[in-house]
């Protein structure tokens, strides 16, 4: 049975003044629903958990999304549609428990391994929102096994979720692919969410802060990964600097080998 002690967030509502509309991104590395090891030792015992069917974790997951009230919502490590999620899209059943729109597709982009092997060809990671309206791009890193880039037009700004490769030299080439596709058009402001498996630390993602001007709301290093024993700060969220931010959280929630993590803006 899940025990959920959150709190509802106070900014998640439209303020009197000037009608600002104060807005929610959440990011969760799902880990294809497949569970919340309790060690390192317990996560490599029970590896057979990849294979086995999803379900019930699932609708943990759907339930602790609810209840964030997220606008936007970045799933990495989605299944969209293997033997063991019952052939049914995860973003699509969650989407439908939110009554939400999903944006989703498989991370591998051309790579013959990625499109062949069974479960591998249906992993992928998802946008979900509550504007019918929101366009989606999917764009392709041109290196790395973990290729898919989502972007989605919200309006005011734009959205990018991204799950960056865990080859410190392939993650460089891909921080460098983003800082070229955001240069193309910079008048507006842009928020880009995922895991980015920087194990070195936040030192890997100051030149592309310093180059598009943007800024970590973790202000505190709160750490993401692993779940059981947080060390790495590995999740995040950047943001244009003219993006006002109301608050950061680190949800204490352990339904994946990550922690989620939420911030609450304005434009």
């Amino acid at each position: 049975m899940l025990k959920l002690t959150l709190k509802y967030s106070s900014f998640q509502k439209r303020l009197t003044h000037g009608e600002i509309i104060v807005h929610r991104v959440l990011i969760y590395n799902m880990a294809y629903a497949t569970g919340a090891p309790k060690s390192l030792p317990d996560s490599i015992l029970n590896i057979s958990r990849y294979f086995m069917p999803t379900r019930r974790n699932l609708n943990n997951i759907s339930r602790f999304i609810n209840t964030q009230k997220a606008d936007v919502i970045g799933l990495i490590e989605v299944d969209t549609g293997s033997y063991r999620s019952s052939n049914v899209n995860q973003a699509a059943r969650i989407s439908k428990h939110l009554s939400n729109f999903y944006h989703s597709t498989t991370k591998y982009g051309d790579s013959f391994t990625g499109r062949m092997l069974p479960i591998l060809s249906m992993q992928g990671n998802a946008v979900l929102t509550k504007d019918e309206e929101s366009n989606s791009i999917y764009h392709y890193f041109p290196s790395g096994f973990k290729r898919l880039i989502i972007e989605l037009d919200m309006g005011f700004y734009r959205f990018f979720l991204l799950h960056l490769s865990l080859s410190k030299r392939v993650r460089q080439i891909q921080l460098n692919h983003i800082a070229n596709l955001l240069h193309t058009n910079k008048n507006r402001p842009v928020i880009i969410g995922g895991d980015f498996n920087t194990f070195g630390g936040t030192k890997e993602i100051e030149s592309i802060c310093k180059e598009l001007n943007l800024t970590n709301p973790n202000v505190n290093n709160h750490p993401t990964f692993p779940s059981w024993a947080p060390k790495h700060q590995i999740d995040f969220i950047l943001c244009s600097t003219d993006v006002k931010i109301i608050n950061f959280e680190v949800p204490d929630i352990h339904l994946s080998d990550h922690m989620p993590i939420m911030l609450d803006f304005e434009i």
